[in-house]
């Protein structure tokens, strides 16, 4: 492995995410030159990423490294990383749902696991929550079908629906759905400020305030908002006061923070009107820092959630505290469009059982080839 300069690579689009997905076979066990490597295949740190693959966007800027299950019970084994754009870090400390959705038909489209007609089941180890998934891939004469007529906001065009379900998803952090026991906590800045919020740790753990808690109308968009230092500021202290709550170290991923906003019309990043008929209710999320372009699966999944919890700060919101119907597809609203995860819940000992979620998302293969890393990542010269 010293001194290796070429690695085989696939690009992925993933749901409203593009990463870099590279074998685990193919990369050093040395945890240190392993991000060493994945650093210079990404172009990383530059805030272009010009010297590399990287998109030079946090949404662009991410990594899924895979490899043959470890267990009986899994197909194949998935690690992702976020990857530092201006900075020199891999976070593997939470998952990437849109990127999740890209795994099965990589797995399926590199021979990984056998092909089946019309869909390929292939359940995923994800090893940063350490939960099992399941991609619904179709497939027709032994191969992946990319194209076809399913589309998702903040994706241009249509391609073949890839249904993902994340099984079992609570607890995946701390090992409980509600970290502090509570539907809602209180919680109190250095500032004095004290905010309501819901904590769900699914997907990604998660904590949800209601937008006009901080004076905000819910349907800001990313231009708008990412100006406004002073809330994303007290956003970013809201998120570590959460941490805090939960016992968690906090990382650039986690846990993640949104505010939410009922139901009500609103204009997405291109200019697109929808009605407040079509969504649930309004969220928006933030990514290292800044706001969420789309919404995050994995911060949707713990939206959804908290939405049938009985009077959490979700569910005022959805519901005004009344019970949702277990079937019912919860739809967000979010800056590119809108995103539905369906959860199926059930009461088990008096308290909430996630038994699953699952989204829809398309992928699609962009690039298959070898990429090249300079050898001063061994500390060596070029």
């Amino acid at each position: 492995m010293k001194n290796r300069t070429e690695f085989p690579c696939t690009i992925m689009r993933g749901g409203t995410s593009k990463g870099i997905f590279l074998m685990e076979k193919d990369l050093p066990e040395d945890p240190a030159l392993r991000d060493r490597i994945i650093l210079a295949v990404f172009g990383s740190p530059d805030i272009r990423q010009i010297d590399g693959l990287g998109g030079a966007d946090s949404l662009t800027s991410k990594l899924a490294i895979i490899g043959p299950a470890k267990r009986s019970d899994y197909d194949i084994d998935y690690n992702f990383g976020a990857v530092g754009i201006d900075k020199p870090f891999v976070d593997y400390s939470a998952n990437c749902g849109n990127i999740s959705s890209a795994v099965g038909p990589f797995a399926v489209d590199k021979g990984l696991v056998k092909a089946v007609e019309p869909f390929t089941v292939v359940r995923i180890y994800n090893a940063n929550t350490k939960k099992m998934i399941y991609s619904k891939v179709p497939v027709k004469e032994g191969k992946v079908v990319w194209e076809g007529d399913y589309a998702i906001d903040g994706c241009p065009g249509t391609a073949a629906k890839i249904e993902l379900s994340f099984m079992d998803p609570g607890g995946a952090t701390t090992g409980k759905l509600l970290p502090t026991g509570n539907i809602v906590d209180e919680l109190k800045l250095d500032t004095g400020e004290s905010y309501r919020v819901t904590i769900v740790d699914a997907g990604n753990p998660t904590a949800f305030v209601r937008a006009e808690e901080l004076k905000l109308r819910g349907n800001e968009l990313p231009a708008e908002f990412d100006q406004d230092m002073t809330t994303r500021a007290k956003l970013e202290a809201i998120r570590k006061k959460v941490g805090e709550m939960m016992g968690i170290r906090v990382s650039q991923s986690i846990p993640k923070i949104s505010f939410i906003a009922p139901a009500q019309d609103f204009k997405t990043v291109t200019g697109k009107t929808v009605g407040k008929d079509s969504v649930s209710m309004l969220a928006r999320v933030m990514a290292m820092g800044k706001m969420h372009k789309t919404f995050a699966i994995t911060a949707g999944i713990p939206a959804a959630i908290g939405a049938v919890l009985p009077n959490s700060v979700v569910n005022q919101v959805v519901a005004g505290g009344k019970p949702v119907p277990a079937d019912k597809e919860i739809v967000i609203g979010h800056p590119s469009g809108m995103m539905d995860v369906k959860v199926e819940m059930r009461t088990e000992k008096g308290q909430p059982h996630i038994v699953s979620c699952t989204v829809g998302r398309t992928a699609r293969k962009i690039m298959e080839g070898t990429v090249f890393v300079p050898t001063t990542v061994y500390g060596t010269g070029r």
